[in-house]
């Protein structure tokens, strides 16, 4: 009688019962054994899988001549050594006496069938691993001896993709971007020198989030952020409704010159750090409390009213506190005349301070960068990684949109 499909013993349980054997026998004594045994078996099927294709090729199976329609044939094999994700391995390649069998789990002339060993070496470079560690990482897994050369060679191999980002037409108008410099240590002529990244995030008028771009330069100045200004414009970038930016001098004269209509917030967290700087320890906490009466105020002018109170309690102290409030007043309260939902969004450049730290993340085991191209290639790899999450649009776009409408009618092209 025919056993059910639920008598059948399933493939598991053979098996668990071949494993028990094999380990009764002495064949599996220790992790190394498994590998080799996956690693056999791995080689059996890929063999499997060549004869299989060669059948289809010729339309009939090994020794059915009575199926055989064609006057080609088998024609031996040939040896090749090929790198798998299991390491290297021996198979036969059969062959055909027209040459006409053209296999295509393992194609002609190659040599490797894992996954990409280029996209792994460039998973595990994006991560941070040094190229030493790389080698002795592909070594002990997969048994490949590749030397620091050849690891960099296949790296530099998506600087052409790298250009091509960097260079990348934009779309035409963002409701807000977020600017900000990172510091990197870059070996340049013999000497270590101080490399400012800058960067740009852009929110576009669908709510999703982008890396505009990212560049390299000897030192954060606003001349250059008017270069980088000048470059997304010719990118096709021709309107930004608001920029969140830092507190950099000339900076906001930069943004005017490219983008006049474009409103501009001081980032507050970076003006409350150099606040604090003035002021002394002992002074700090009860300071602090104090002046969230001011950012944290509803209007801006009860947040101006609190000012000048904290400024007649605090002034003498500390003027140069107020000082840079006073000569920045404008930019760092534009966010007083928005709604909650785009005050939350603009008061600060947090977006581009936590893209910065997910750079350092990866970046911190490099405590140097042999070149300016070396930070580049990694950077992209990490933007890479970090840009594929941003999957979906700010919470309750639809409704800042709106507000925005409201906010900036006097450009209706740009919301129609």
């Amino acid at each position: 009688m025919m056993k059910t499909k639920k008598e059948r013993p399933s493939s598991k349980l053979l098996n668990r019962e071949l494993f028990k054997q094999m380990i009764n026998n002495g064949e599996i004594r220790g992790i190394k054994d498994v590998e080799n045994i996956l690693k056999d078996m791995f080689g059996n099927i890929l063999q499997e899988l060549l004869e299989a294709e060669m059948d289809e090729t010729l339309g009939y199976s090994k020794y059915d001549y009575k199926n055989k329609d064609t006057d080609n044939s088998r024609n031996g094999y040939s040896k090749k050594q090929i790198r798998t994700s299991m390491g290297n391995m021996d198979i036969s390649i059969p062959r055909d006496r027209k040459a006409e069998f053209e296999p295509r789990v393992v194609p002609k002339y190659s040599k490797d069938v894992s996954p990409s060993m280029e996209d792994r070496i460039l998973s595990m470079y994006a991560k941070g691993m040094s190229l030493s560690d790389i080698r002795g990482h592909m070594k002990e897994i997969y048994g490949m001896n590749l030397s620091d050369e050849t690891i960099s060679r296949l790296t530099d191999r998506i600087l052409p993709i790298v250009n091509q980002w960097r260079t990348r037409p934009l779309e035409s108008v963002y409701a807000i971007v977020y600017m900000d410099g990172i510091r990197f240590k870059v070996l340049e002529n013999s000497s270590i020198r101080n490399k400012v990244v800058y960067a740009a995030i852009g929110i576009n008028m669908d709510g999703m989030k982008d890396v505009l771009g990212m560049w390299v330069s000897e030192n954060e100045s606003s001349k250059y952020w008017l270069n980088v200004l000048n470059e997304l414009k010719n990118r096709g970038v021709k309107d930004i409704l608001i920029t969140s930016i830092d507190g950099l001098a000339g900076f906001e004269d930069a943004i005017k010159a490219v983008y006049p209509k474009t409103e501009i917030q001081r980032c507050i967290i970076h003006q409350l750090r150099n606040t604090f700087k003035y002021v002394s320890c002992k002074d700090k906490k009860e300071f602090a409390k104090d002046f969230k009466s001011v950012y944290k105020a509803v209007t801006k002018e009860s947040a101006w009213n609190n000012f000048i109170q904290l400024k007649d309690k605090w002034g003498k102290k500390y003027p140069l506190s107020f000082k840079i409030w006073e000569d920045n007043w404008e930019s760092l309260t534009a966010y007083f005349k928005y709604p909650q939902e785009i005050r939350t969004l603009i008061y600060t450049t947090n977006p581009i301070e936590s893209f910065n730290r997910q750079l350092r993340k990866v970046t911190k085991s490099k405590s140097v960068f042999p070149n300016d191209t070396a930070l580049l290639k990694m950077l992209y790899l990490v933007t890479m990684d970090v840009v594929k999450k941003w999957t979906m649009r700010q919470k309750n776009w639809a409704s800042i949109l709106a507000q925005l409408a409201v906010y900036f009618k006097d450009r209706v092209e740009v919301f129609s």
